[in-house]
């Protein structure tokens, strides 16, 4: 990865936290400590940041069923060894007004290992529970998730609920389209 890709995903997150620091915010993991905890065997994190083309983002749109921010997207490797454990995305978009940010962590098979709030910027009283996020955990691509569907509602975080199963749609359109094509 090239240096100026490290320093502006390395400012985003920091800018993230630094919000999310203010009085209605929180910040609950660093990206590291996020990353090791998703990934616990690994020896080794590495980050690409890839800069989609007009042609992947509506893929990745369509596949996901979600909007794309940015056409900028880093996703982390982990590694033991030689071999792939892992791969993970730290999403970080707007709930209602204000910032939210997810780490979306799958297997080498893309299913989904971990899924942890890093900061959440909202009022705490619209973030759902640990055990609802718990509720993506072992889920692929072909699953819906869909809120009110597949995915359990909570009353009271809607906008978050629906937020969530958009980033965890993104992570799956991201490995299919940047990390399954490109090893065929």
């Amino acid at each position: 990865m090239r240096p100026y890709k490290s320093l502006i995903l390395g400012m985003n997150v920091l800018g993230l936290i630094v919000a999310a620091s203010g009085a209605m915010g929180t910040v609950f993991d660093t990206q590291e400590q996020a990353l090791r905890a998703a990934f616990p065997g690994a020896d080794q994190i590495e980050s690409e940041t890839h800069v989609l083309s007009a042609r992947q983002a509506e893929e990745i749109e369509a596949l996901a069923s979600a909007s794309l921010d940015s056409r900028l997207v880093t996703l982390h490797t982990a590694r033991k060894g030689e071999q792939v454990v892992g791969h993970a995305h730290i999403d970080v978009h707007t709930v209602r007004t204000r910032p939210e940010a997810l780490l979306v962590a799958l297997d080498a098979g893309g299913k989904v290992v971990t899924l942890r709030v890093l900061a959440f910027q909202e009022p705490l009283e619209y973030m759902p529970a640990q055990g609802w996020y718990d509720l993506f955990l072992g889920r692929v691509r072909s699953d819906r998730l869909k809120v009110g569907h597949d995915i359990d509602g909570v009353t009271g975080a809607t906008l978050t609920t629906r937020a969530t199963a958009e980033a965890v749609r993104r992570m799956f359109a991201y490995y299919s389209v940047l990390v399954q094509k490109r090893s065929r």
